[in-house]
């Protein structure tokens, strides 16, 4: 598990800086802010090259009379006073830009993905997508919010500085040449060895948060299994890895830096030697000097800035990919350009005709294999067999999280695949085997069956789906927040909740995947009682493997290896003596194999 988190969490890096250009139409709507940033970014860049300037007249002009003097410094307490107003203007509208670009880029990625089919989810884990769109967006922050403004200041200051120090002393700005490369060379060299040390450490973080992870969320188990010795120890493994790495990035990162340091100020040291021999030989002035040596460390620390940046922008690069990986990506299903309405109202009609189907992960096993089935408006109908067999793969057909490889599902006799897929569901209330619980409160889980419901009419389906009591013994009643997966109540509870949803719902489409499965029997005698008065003129569909759950059905159809095996009344089934009839024996007489169909019929209906 921590393997796989770890190889999620990766940042990589992408040599096709270009790559940021897919930023460009989120930054479109916003070219007045940018054009705010660029504008004070030129005015600061400005005005850092005019003091070394400024620095230089005061130094010349130092003997000149304290008036003067005084001009002089007033002027560059002006000039100071315009580069903090033009700094905290350049990064309030760089800084706003980035969040807004950021806040825009995540609201698309988390709506396309949450419109795309359980067939994308099959490729690409729900870990990576949220990775995505937090640390992926959190860099495109940083370039945006800070390393591009950043990295235009530096080119604005190199560039004008080159020019500075040519206006100063051609002998002098030739040293200069000579340091640059001589401090790019380590940081070029040693950066590389950084960026792989970098994404090292993030790997081992991440392994070490997906240990934690995967065993704080199965704390009950780690503990029933005395499995807490062993735990610590492989999380201390990880962490330990984690920290070594980083230890040998931090030694690297101050390698580079005493050797940059080191390079930076020899080279100013040398120029200011050369620089005295010129002043003491009246060559240049004491304030050129000044001016100059300012200059170059303008220069030397813009180089240096920039080659940092760049690496960073690799990584927004490669971030700013896997993002228009997830906008950009193809679902397996959509919609008609010119969909079929669904009539109605719905009468609820169901149909599969020639259904072959096999799910992309396992395209040699045939989940469906030329299921044909009709189920009449009104009708209730159960589908039983062994696991695997097909059952909740027809239940995702109808609802179109699937589409048949051959033949047609149809509602109301019009092929789903005509229709806009929420305009269908909308006809469709569904109890999954696993109840999904968010967490909100208990009334906003069960209004998600009908948004707009009002408080009488959500505390009503509770009562029918027998969940109203333990909603109100609970500390806030209906407002009390139900924690991450419904952790607050047990797993009956849960379905209840997720029963009292679909009651809400009131839809002519009713499908129960295992819905009282973690029902105790006399919660499970109320939900069915609850069951049966809500699908009553409605359409449902029943998937059980207890038995006693589907005798009431207008009809059971059977499966057995994505094939319909047997179809009938729950007393004719029994006397079949089929798959049924075995499934019954084995649920019923504690799997007596010499019973007779008809002692197990009597059984079965006592």
């Amino acid at each position: 598990m921590a393997r796989g988190t770890r190889i999620l969490e990766d940042r990589p890096t992408s040599k096709r800086v270009g790559a940021l250009r897919a930023l460009w139409p989120f930054v479109r709507p916003y070219r007045w802010q940018v054009a705010l940033a660029f504008t004070a970014l030129v005015i600061t860049s400005g005005i850092s090259l005019i003091l070394p300037l400024a620095v230089r007249r005061v130094v010349d002009n130092f003997d000149d009379g304290a008036g003067l003097l005084d001009r002089y410094f007033g002027a560059a307490l002006l000039i100071v006073a315009l580069l903090a107003l033009g700094t905290a203007a350049r990064y309030y509208f760089v800084t706003r830009l980035g969040e807004r670009v950021v806040a825009d880029i995540r609201k698309a990625v988390f709506a396309r993905v949450i419109t795309l089919s359980p067939a994308f989810f099959e490729r690409v884990m729900t870990g990576e997508i949220l990775s995505r769109i937090t640390t992926d967006t959190t860099l495109i922050q940083s370039v945006i919010g800070s390393s591009l403004s950043i990295a235009l200041r530096n080119m604005l200051i190199l560039a004008g500085g080159m020019a500075m120090l040519a206006f100063t002393s051609l002998k002098l700005m030739g040293l200069v040449l000579l340091i640059v490369p001589a401090i790019l060379i380590p940081i070029i060299v040693l950066g590389r060895r950084l960026r792989t040390l970098s994404r090292a450490n993030q790997d081992w973080i991440a392994a070490s948060s997906g240990a934690a992870s995967e065993n704080l969320l199965s704390a009950q188990t780690v503990q029933a299994y005395t499995h807490e010795a062993r735990s610590i120890a492989r999380f201390d493994d990880v962490t330990e890895q984690s920290y070594d790495v980083a230890l040998t990035r931090v030694g690297t990162r101050a390698l580079m830096t005493a050797i940059v340091i080191f390079l930076i100020f020899a080279g100013v040291i040398g120029v200011l030697w050369m620089g005295a021999r010129d002043v003491r030989e009246g060559a240049m002035t004491a304030g050129q000097l000044v001016q100059f040596v300012i200059y170059a460390i303008l220069v030397a620390g813009s180089t240096g800035a920039l080659s940092e940046i760049w690496s960073e922008l690799q990584r927004a690069a490669g971030a700013t990919e896997r993002l228009a990986e997830l906008l950009t990506a193809r679902d397996a299903l959509t919609d008609p350009a010119t969909p079929v309405a669904l009539p109605r109202p719905v009468r609820g009609e169901i149909a599969l005709q020639g259904v072959n189907f096999h799910y992309p992960s396992r395209p040699d096993v045939s989940a469906l294999d030329a299921v044909d089935l009709t189920i009449k408006p009104g009708e209730t109908v159960a589908l039983v067999g062994p696991s695997g067999a097909g059952k909740t793969t027809i239940i995702q057909l109808i609802q179109r999280f699937w589409d048949p490889a051959s033949g047609r599902v149809m509602l109301d006799g019009i092929d789903l695949r005509d229709m806009r897929r929420d305009d269908f569901r909308q006809a469709m209330a569904l109890v999954p085997q696993d109840p999904v619980i968010f967490a909100a409160t208990a009334r906003e889980n069960i209004r998600l069956g009908r948004p707009d419901a009002p408080d009488a009419e959500v505390e009503d389906a509770a009562r029918a789906a027998h969940a109203h009591d333990f909603i109100a013994a609970l500390p806030q009643g209906y407002d009390t927040p139900l924690g991450e997966r419904g952790v607050m109540l047990s797993g009956g509870q849960r379905q209840r909740v997720a029963i009292a949803r679909a009651i809400l719902r009131d839809a002519p489409v009713l499908l129960l995947d295992e819905a009282t499965s973690a029902l105790d029997a006399e919660s499970e005698s109320l939900v069915q009682a609850a069951v049966s008065r809500l699908s009553e003129g409605r359409t449902t569909l029943v998937i059980a493997h207890r038995l006693a759950t589907v005798k009431k059905a207008d009809r059971i159809v059977v499966f057995d290896h994505g094939r319909i095996v047997a179809e009938g009344s729950h007393a004719d089934l029994v006397a079949q003596g089929g798959l049924y009839a075995r499934l019954a024996r084995m649920q019923f007489t504690d799997g007596a194999a010499d019973i007779e169909p008809d002692e197990a019929a009597a059984n079965l209906t006592a």
